[in-house]
């Protein structure tokens, strides 16, 4: 028998999951100086990136009393100027004033906002190719960072982050937020509890690979800095299908600046199938292609037997009896299995659904809001619910299947050296050159 519900935060909240023991991580506003605070006590924040995502985020943050956002940064002009605005109108809202918006900066060029004394984090939203040397830069100056997924362009990328964050001592939250949703920590106490018994297989349900860019050259907008846009990525003649007011994400497409839909939602899936097989610091160990017969599915293998599989855009949702969509996650094993995916949880066998953790098994970190999660994070100077680590483990194996796909051939991986066994092609692509003058160091 199956079990399946539409779920909202609240209705998970207010069930099952309302007795796993653990206190949330979240800061009472007046903790923070939200009730009246000052400027000079609030945390000090700049944005660098504020297209689709990191308008999403500005439009949140800039209504939040403990928040107060002092610098803004875009290679595009006019998405600089219409975040300002954003920014004012909501301080002119909340203060019934102007005068907190009148510091509120404009930069093309996230240096000048990272020399800043007075910012104490940052949120970055950048296309994928930007986050390591943006992150990176900001540790150096003592920045906290809040970083949208994926995490890296590269695995050399993700590592160098990690050693970064640890060096220069920053709080580092991995905008991989489904871990800061019920139904997937429910989902995976449950399967680490062993309520389904013992794991066989995971499946998780993304889009795609990126591949290379052809597309001919157009006219630069007057209001793009196309070559600070490229930064670090190879240079190419501009196109609006990359960047654009009216395809801000164009550029997940493309392999110089991003890992397609296998780095975009599988940052969130396959860092959800990580958590659940409790690999927050480890990871597959062989990756196998499809071949068109006895393999249907990029298949990967890990070292305690479980396997996991990647099924492609639509293939969620044909098969019988599945939610509509083309995302998601399925945990099988020896007793049941769960499926999950946003506002969503099914059960095999469905009373594994109305039960609630007990005292005596696994509770994982909770956290019912990612971004108060960071903000806590930043008060104690603990790790927060998706540290870079986590972050940097999960886009590895987003990663390595893109890079099995792409060279279509069974590879063998060492997550403790992370390396490719025994294959200088694969290793090539752990990390790539970046163009001058743009380094990690």
């Amino acid at each position: 028998m199956s079990c399946h519900r539409h779920l909202t935060r609240r209705s998970l909240l207010q069930g099952a999951m309302a007795s796993a023991v653990g206190a949330p991580l979240v800061i009472p506003g007046a903790a923070l100086g939200a009730d009246g605070a000052a400027p000079s006590e609030r945390l000090a924040m700049g944005f660098i990136g504020i297209g689709g995502m990191g308008g999403g985020h500005l439009s949140g943050i800039a209504t939040r009393r403990e928040v107060q956002i002092l610098a803004l940064c875009d290679v595009r002009q006019t998405r600089r100027q219409w975040a300002r605005k954003a920014v004012e109108q909501s301080y002119a809202s909340r203060e019934g004033s102007r005068t907190s918006a009148q510091g509120v900066a404009e930069y093309g060029d996230f240096r000048e906002l990272l020399a800043r004394s007075d910012i104490d984090a940052v949120l970055i939203a950048t296309p994928d190719h930007w986050h390591a040397i943006t992150s990176i830069a900001a540790a150096k100056a003592g920045k906290d960072v809040f970083c949208e997924k994926p995490l890296s362009l590269t695995i050399g990328e993700g590592r160098a982050m990690v050693k970064a964050m640890r060096r220069y001592g920053r709080v580092f939250q991995t905008g991989s937020m489904q871990r800061s949703s019920p139904e997937f920590r429910f989902a995976c106490e449950m399967v680490r509890s062993g309520r389904i018994g013992q794991v066989k297989t995971v499946e998780v349900y993304v889009g795609g690979p990126s591949q290379d860019c052809y597309l001919p050259e157009e006219p630069v907008p007057k209001e793009i800095d196309w070559d600070m846009w490229l930064g670090p990525a190879p240079w190419r003649p501009y196109h609006s299908s990359i960047c654009s007011l009216h395809t801000p994400s164009g550029w997940r497409n493309y392999r110089d600046y991003a890992g397609g839909g296998m780095t975009d939602w599988g940052a969130h899936h396959f860092d959800i199938a990580q958590w659940g097989l409790g690999m927050d610091d480890s990871g597959p160990v062989e990756m196998v292609p499809p071949n068109g017969k006895d393999i249907p599915w990029l298949t990967y293998k890990y070292a305690n037997g479980v396997t996991m599989t990647h099924g492609g855009p639509g293939s969620y949702s044909k098969i019988e009896g599945r939610r509509t969509g083309n995302d998601g996650v399925v945990f099988n094993g020896t007793e049941g299995k769960i499926e999950v995916t946003r506002g969503y949880l099914r059960t095999w066998p469905e009373s594994l659904m109305e039960t609630p953790t007990r005292p005596d098994e696994v509770h994982l970190y909770k956290s019912s809001s990612h971004f108060d999660n960071f903000l806590q994070s930043i008060r104690t100077r603990q790790k927060p619910i998706c540290d870079v680590e986590i972050g940097c483990r999960s886009v590895t194996v987003c990663h390595l299947g893109n890079i099995t796909y792409w060279l279509n051939r069974p590879l063998k991986w060492d997550p403790v050296k992370e390396r490719f066994i025994g294959d200088a092609e694969a290793n090539r692509w752990i990390d790539r050159p970046k163009r001058d003058p743009w380094t990690l160091s």
